[in-house]
């Protein structure tokens, strides 16, 4: 149901501005609420960011694999276990870059002979993942040339190679073609996978099926009915520049429809599970350093006028009675 309910919501952000490009409301759909989109994004994404900065970090508690640093001889990876602020950086660069966690991606299977319960490798999550991810960023570059003016010279080399293949007219970007891979990969993995699915809800299936739609609706617009770039540059330029205006030119309703998810994907952005995006570069599991045995960690929430209760000075309250519950201690009664 909650994959169903995905479905009608961006069904609907689909059919109300195609309906209403026919009624001569365009202005609210290419003017009003790409503004409204803009402000609640910053405004969100700031409040977000802030309200996370904002928090105490109680305990050393950074996530990490291998052996931790201790004695010289003992060999440990400063990249998966981190114990200084350079080790930290390598790691974000390796897990923003790469996705190096996702990539020791493991499944759960039920063998036959036993039963047993065995692990194995799972990578296509990772794979799918990074393509997505990486297709997403390029697409967006590309998207620069309908907001600056002239065009810079790193978004030209982008669509180069981004098209390089030069199959079909227009010619044919590999990231299009790429991202709806990923993208129902993404899903069909959430539909068909019962562990996943089991795990699921409304705010898991709605941004991939708004996601989905961006990029079909992207693809309809290019390859299907083929709208005039330049009235649609006109109104990104207005909009960019403060002088807002639609085009003299009529807009295909299609132009809308795909305006409107993008501006759903914005607002809904800062409220969702999407803030990953920011939020992986304050999560303690990822930037603390992991030193516990190293530094002394001293917990922000502790009351100041509590004086810290040593165990030497619990053995000294409750020695009688450890020793007559047969528990070990340091000095005899």
């Amino acid at each position: 149901m909650a994959a169903f309910y995905s479905l009608l919501a961006v069904l609907a952000l689909i059919v109300i501005p195609w309906l209403g490009a026919g009624m001569g409301m365009g202005a609210l759909f290419g003017i009003v609420l790409p503004y409204i989109a803009i402000i609640v994004f910053m405004v969100g994404f700031v409040l977000r960011i802030v309200d996370w900065a904002k928090s105490p970090v109680p305990f050393c508690i950074p996530t990490t694999g291998g052996q931790q640093k201790s004695l010289p001889w003992i060999k440990n990876n400063p990249w998966d276990n981190p114990y200084d602020n350079k080790g930290v950086v390598m790691r974000m660069v390796f897990e923003v870059l790469t996705f190096r966690s996702l990539f020791r991606n493991t499944t759960v299977k039920l063998q036959q002979e036993g039963p047993k319960v065995g692990y194995s490798s799972e990578k296509s999550l990772w794979l799918f993942a990074l393509i997505f991810h990486y297709c997403f960023l390029v697409i967006l570059i590309r998207h620069l040339r309908f907001f600056l003016a002239p065009v810079p010279w790193a978004v030209h080399v982008t669509e180069f190679f981004d098209s390089i293949l030069q199959i079909g007219l227009p010619v044919l970007y590999q990231t299009d073609a790429l991202i709806v891979l990923g993208l129902f990969f993404l899903l069909a993995r959430r539909v068909f996978d019962g562990k996943v699915r089991y795990i699921s809800l409304m705010q898991d299936y709605f941004p991939l099926l708004l996601i989905i739609a961006i990029a079909l609706s992207g693809i309809w617009m290019r390859y299907v009915v083929k709208v005039d770039v330049i009235a649609v540059k006109e109104l990104a330029m207005g909009l960019v520049t403060l002088h807002p205006h639609l085009p003299k030119e009529a807009i295909d309703p299609s132009v809308y429809v795909h305006l409107t998810l993008v501006c759903a994907l914005f607002i809904y952005f800062p409220f969702s599970k999407l803030m990953h995006m920011g939020g992986v570069f304050l999560s303690p599991t990822r930037v603390v350093p992991n030193m516990s045995r190293r530094a002394m960690w001293v917990n922000p929430w502790n009351d100041p006028t509590v004086k810290p209760h040593s165990y030497e000075a619990y053995e000294d309250d409750f020695r009688e009675k450890m020793i007559e519950a047969g528990l070990p201690v340091e000095k005899e009664a």
